[in-house]
């Protein structure tokens, strides 16, 4: 899967020279995040004017509309995160009101998806990661702060600065014991 500064979306096969299907064309917002649910039936995109949209991978047509797309943060989306079977979903980004790490359920109307906002991470949020087996959220912003939400519970747990400037990476062991971020610096 491949995302563009043009907006374009693309998904190639290693065996296949030409793609398979072109999601999205030219001439939208630059793609901030991409990614396939644990599935792998599904793919995700963030881009740089608040919106994620999600397509339906095996699709027959050439250029396939998203069953699924809408305005998370009022400015921009950076990331997000497919929680359980997909049906949930996290963004972060940056909203004129700080809501700036989100959970939405994907299966209810776009009016009434919205299942929490998290006010958090002045200037926005860049990254997010999840982690499965403790149900949490960790995200980072752009002033180098780290917030980790419990989404059970859907409050923050802890906060600290990590960084002088923005986080740009995090990843997470596959015991859950351990995360690292990454800066701009």
């Amino acid at each position: 899967l491949t995302g563009a500064q043009d907006g374009s979306v693309r998904m190639f096969e290693w065996t296949r020279p030409q793609q398979l299907v072109c999601f999205q064309q030219a001439g939208n917002a630059r793609v901030t995040r991409m990614y396939f649910n644990a599935q792998g039936n599904k793919c995700g995109v963030a881009d740089g004017e608040g919106f994620l949209s999600i397509w339906q991978v095996n699709q027959t047509t050439s250029n396939p509309k998203p069953y699924l797309s809408w305005q998370c943060h009022s400015k921009t989306t950076s990331d997000f995160a497919f929680i359980t079977s997909s049906s949930l979903v996290a963004t972060s980004g940056q909203s004129n009101d700080n809501r700036n790490v989100c959970l939405w359920d994907t299966l209810v109307s776009s009016s009434n998806s919205l299942i929490h906002a998290f006010t958090c991470h002045d200037h926005g949020a860049t990254v997010l990661q999840y982690a499965p087996k403790h149900q949490l959220l960790i995200s980072g912003g752009r002033k180098g702060y780290i917030y980790i939400f419990d989404i059970r519970q859907r409050q923050i747990l802890f906060t600290f600065q990590a960084h002088e400037s923005a986080v740009k990476a995090l990843a997470l062991d596959p015991s859950e014991d351990y995360f690292v971020t990454g800066s701009a610096e």
